[in-house]
Formats: structure tokens, sequence, C-alpha cells
């Protein structure tokens, strides 16, 4: 539903690992537990010290790595992505993470989630300065600014473009030998950091430490950045200017329940606006239900805050995947009602409180209702 608000691409996931011999499988893993944050595309981008290779495409992260893929992208590192796709923002160039190869400065790969509200502005600036862009994603700008820029080392390249940016963003940047880390100054997006043995990993939501068997260290901290080699890790501030403020739709909305932010588990912080809601808007009925997933933790809040017992009033399918043909509303309607279907038994002649976090154009809810 959240696709319906144009340029909405901020729910992306990346994840990356340095120096686990089994890092492009290990990647793969960890953004099949962050599928939940992007369905469009999926690519992992490894590093054997000496040379990167890649893979990605469009779709689930299952549909693009089904052919074998995976065995051939090697390395003790890698960073990849799965992608929410923005209104004219599709395609396959645009899948990330993008790939830059030099002969002379070696290759760069970078990986996004965010959004750069200064992006189109310093496109126009790169491209009246010579800059030819490969995509239409603002992400590549980031790798341009690098290029540009008029410092010797590469962290003090990354550090004088990150100055230049304004907006949400945490990366993940690859080079043949090292792993660099930043977020926003805001810490707009979430981003955790953990340890798997002796390899550092880094991803957007917990979830993925616990699929991976990693073990949570910290959570990246606003205007940061990480380090990351074969002689350990090393954190730098880019930028001091930090104020924290988390994108408060990761709690309502993006994040799996399992996943915790900023140490707030997001199921307990759904539940309690459940508990909320109650108390602003409490009226009698019988059974309290949730819209499947992402609203059944704050319906079950309310529903113990009220004490109207919680019920399965809706049945989600799961196998309705993303590539539904839609093109025209009674189609759409149609496929909500495959998505979705009420249990009779459960709702016929009761008074139903429906909690639903989703609410965008009202056509999906009121097919619901």
């Amino acid at each position: 539903m959240l696709a319906e608000i144009k340029g909405l691409n901020e729910e992306c996931g990346v994840f990356g690992i340095w120096g686990h011999e089994e890092a492009p499988q290990i990647t793969y893993y960890g953004l099949h537990s962050l599928q939940h944050r992007g369905q469009e595309g999926a690519g992992i981008v490894a590093t054997d010290g000496e040379k990167l290779t890649a893979h990605k495409g469009q779709g689930l992260i299952t549909e693009v790595f089904q052919n074998g893929e995976l065995s051939k992208v090697k390395g003790k590192g890698a960073i990849g992505h799965v992608r929410y796709a923005t209104a004219g923002g599709g395609g396959y160039e645009n899948v990330q993470p993008l790939l830059f190869r030099s002969q002379n400065n070696g290759s760069l790969a970078l990986a996004h989630n965010g959004n750069l509200v200064n992006a189109t502005q310093l496109k126009q600036q790169l491209e009246n300065q010579g800059s030819i862009f490969q995509t239409s994603s603002d992400t590549e700008v980031l790798a341009h600014l690098i290029k540009r820029s008029g410092h010797f080392t590469l962290k003090d390249q990354i550090k004088n473009s990150l100055s230049m940016l304004k907006g949400a963003y945490a990366f993940l940047i690859m080079t043949e030998t090292e792993m660099i880390v930043a977020l926003d100054p805001n810490g707009l997006r979430p981003l955790s950091i953990g340890m798997m043995g002796d390899a550092y990993v880094v991803a957007s939501e917990t979830c993925a430490f616990d699929v991976v068997g990693a073990k949570y260290l910290r959570e990246v901290e606003p205007g940061e950045m990480l380090i990351i080699n074969d002689e350990g890790m090393k954190s730098e501030r880019f930028s001091m200017n930090i104020n924290r403020s988390i994108c408060s739709m990761e709690y309502i909305y993006f994040s799996r329940p399992d996943s915790n932010i900023d140490g707030i588990n997001v199921h307990s912080a759904r539940k309690n606006l459940g508990k909320m809601l109650a108390q602003e808007s409490a009226v009698e009925a019988d059974v309290v239900t949730g819209v499947p997933d992402s609203s059944i933790s704050a319906a079950i809040g309310y529903a113990e805050a009220t004490g109207i017992p919680y019920e399965l009033g809706l049945i989600k399918n799961r196998y309705v995947g993303r590539t539904f043909i839609q093109p025209s509303q009674a189609l759409r309607e149609q496929g909500v009602r495959m998505k979705l279907s009420a249990v009779r038994g459960v709702v016929e002649g009761k008074r139903v409180v429906m909690v639903d976090d989703s609410i965008v154009r009202g056509t999906t809810s009121r097919r619901i209702v």
C-alpha cells in the first residue's frame, strides 16, 4: 500500500559482513530475513581481497539467485541490498548494490537505505561538471561525489562526500580491501552492528542477526562512520552535529516485530500504540482483529487494554505475490479478496474493532470493512 505514495523509497534493507569465508551465503540469508523491506530487486557484491564479484536482479532474493548464481559470488566480505522501488525508479540498472569499476583506483560497491532530499540538486551540479549518470537512483550521487573528491584517502573522500548529503541514509560501501558503514547525522534509518565469531556483521534490522546466528553489539551512531577491514573495526565521526530522530514508520510499519530498534522491541512498541489507541478511541465491541501482518501487534495491545477478546478475524494468503497483475480497479479489488479473507465464523453478526496501520487511499480498507 505504501508504494502508492509517490516517491517513497525509504524501505530498503542492507546487510554486510566482513571476515567470513562464506560471506556471500550469509548475506543471502541476511537479505532473506530483510525481504519485507523490499521485494522489487536484490543483489550481492563480494570481495576476495583482490576483486569484486556481483550478481543482482529484479524480484525476490530467492528468484534473483534461483539458478546457482550465488556460487559465482565469492569472497570474505560482502554487502547486499533488497530494494523497494519508487515511482519512476524501477529497472535493473537501479537494483543495488551499485558497482563501479575503475582501472586506476580500484572498484567501489554501494548499498543504500534512505532518501536524499538534495539528490536532484547535486545531480545537476555533477552533470554540469561532466559526470554521466548510469541510473536514476539517488544512491549514485555518492559514488560521483567520492570520485570527484580532492582528498587523498578513500576515508576522507567519503567523509567529505557525506557532508554534502541531506536526508536519510544508511550506507554500506565496499572496496576490494574494506567495508565502510555510515549513518546520517539524525540516525533516521535503523542500522546495527554485530559479531559472528570474528566476523563483523551490519544490518538494517536485528532480526537478520538472529537468522544468521550473529551476536548483536550495538546500534551504529548517527553521524558515525565505521571502517572494517582485516585489521578490525575503527569508528570515526563525519558529523558532530547529531540529533537522533529515528523514523517513526520503522516502529509502526516497516520493521519486523522481532527486531529491536534503539533498544526497543518493535512488537512491544506496536502493542503500546494499540494500548494508547484504546485510551483515545474506546468503543463497545465483541471482538478485536488486526489487518495482517504489521497491525496485529497493535490490535493485541488494544484488546489487552479494553478487555475485548482478540480474534483472528482476517487471514492472509501468503502466496499472492507482488507479481499479481492488476490492470484495473476491479481486478485490484479482486487482488484484495485473494490476499485477505474474513473468518466468517469469528466475525459474522459481531461488533468488530479492526486495527489497520497502512491506510493510504482507503480503497483496500473499504474492501476489508
